[in-house]
């Protein structure tokens, strides 16, 4: 069926366009045209003056709906990945954190099994470890990283084609041929809980180490030894030209100073949002039972209060959260659809709004809420008939 949306601003990769529909067929887009006439036999969607966007890329999540995707069964896959959708993440690549290489093996299969269904909104898989330096890797991941095994790794990368992105410490012995033979086999490297200062980021980055996880998380900044003063692992990514970042733009991980700064020096190219979210997301703090966590003030932390432990973000969070920060619309919307698609190599189907690509569509109102969402063409969320 063919399906036109009128009566909205659409975000195209040129700008806003004012006046004009959105057409779908097939779970692509036909067309996005500057002509609102109704077409004969089009079921007409009026958006009421809202924006029309694209669904975002949720390129960093450990769970969501009070699912772990570490819990490597099809049900918790697919639970996490609806509570995302929900809020606009309409492609996602389900986060593992620092786990055994056995649980990792039993991922990637449930994950390959997703990905052959038809529309499914899971493109693959991440990895966060377990390649991590004990020194910065908190107490989530106590007892879970280890050091770099090459027949380990190699094992696991060449038993599924469903690994696309894969997180380590570059300080680590072994790391750099890590990065290269990932490199080669098309899968993204990022550095993640490391104390690398800026030798170390440039060896990284020419081996193949080209995002930076979590920006500003797990990282130091500008530090003294003793009487010399260092630069820490943040003022090195900057200095790295080509190197990507994601930020956690939960309001609570990093002020809004610090997001201006990321956009200001990193650009909208090369910085994208991330939700880093733990499984207590999009449940209101339900089914989250373990001792060891808090939920508090929109965040996770250790039960001590000591550090925070994760996100309870979904991606249309992230949006408002850089628009309060000064960040323009458009901008944010293309951090959290355009970029993320870039980096993970699926720009040439998702993360805008232009012909032949999937139908994932978002309607958003003015405070920036989600009133629709059509993933590859189906219609997941609908409140628009609520709407004012």
């Amino acid at each position: 069926m063919l399906t036109q949306i009128i009566n909205g601003r659409i975000f195209t990769p040129e700008g806003w366009l004012n006046e004009g529909s959105v057409l779908m067929r097939n779970g692509k887009i036909l067309e996005v045209t500057n002509c609102d006439l109704a077409l004969i036999g089009a079921q007409m969607i009026d958006a009421k003056g809202m924006y029309i966007v694209p669904g975002f890329v949720c390129m960093h999540a450990h769970g969501g709906g009070g699912r772990d995707f570490t819990e490597c069964t099809e049900n918790a896959f697919r639970t996490a990945a609806n509570a995302h959708l929900r809020h606009g993440a309409t492609s996602i690549f389900p986060t593992l954190s620092s786990s055994p290489f056995s649980k990792l093996h039993q991922a990637a299969e449930v994950c390959e099994r997703l990905m052959e269904e038809p529309a499914s909104p899971i493109l693959g898989l991440h990895l966060e470890g377990p390649y991590l330096n004990p020194k910065m890797a908190g107490e989530q991941f106590a007892g879970q990283v280890k050091e770099i095994d090459e027949k380990e790794y190699k094992e696991l990368a060449e038993s599924t084609h469903c690994i696309r992105r894969w997180d380590a410490s570059p300080e680590l012995p072994g790391a750099l041929d890590f990065a290269r033979y990932l490199r080669d086999r098309g899968i993204l490297v990022a550095i993640s809980h490391t104390e690398a200062e800026y030798d170390g980021i440039k060896k990284a980055y020419e081996a193949g180490f080209t995002h930076a996880a979590h920006f500003y998380n797990a990282m130091p900044g500008f530090h003294k030894r003793r009487e010399y003063k260092y630069e820490g692992t943040v003022e090195s990514v900057y200095l790295t030209d080509g190197m990507t970042i994601e930020l956690i733009a939960d309001g609570i991980h990093l002020p809004s100073t610090i997001l201006r700064l990321a956009y200001k020096l990193k650009g909208t190219d090369h910085t994208c949002l991330v939700t880093d979210a733990l499984s207590s997301t999009a449940t209101d703090g339900k089914n989250f039972s373990d001792p060891r966590y808090i939920i508090e003030n929109g965040v996770c932390k250790l039960a001590d209060r000591s550090a925070l432990a994760g996100s309870i973000a979904t991606s249309d969070v992230l949006v408002r959260t850089m628009v309060k920060a000064g960040i323009p619309l458009g901008d944010a919307l293309r951090m959290a659809s355009e970029t993320p698609a870039r980096i993970m190599g699926v720009f040439e189907r998702k993360g805008s709004l232009q012909k032949d690509k999937d139908a994932d569509i978002l309607v958003m109102d003015k405070e920036l809420n989600i009133r629709a969402v059509w993933q590859q063409g189906t219609l997941i969320e609908d409140s628009l008939k609520k709407a004012q």
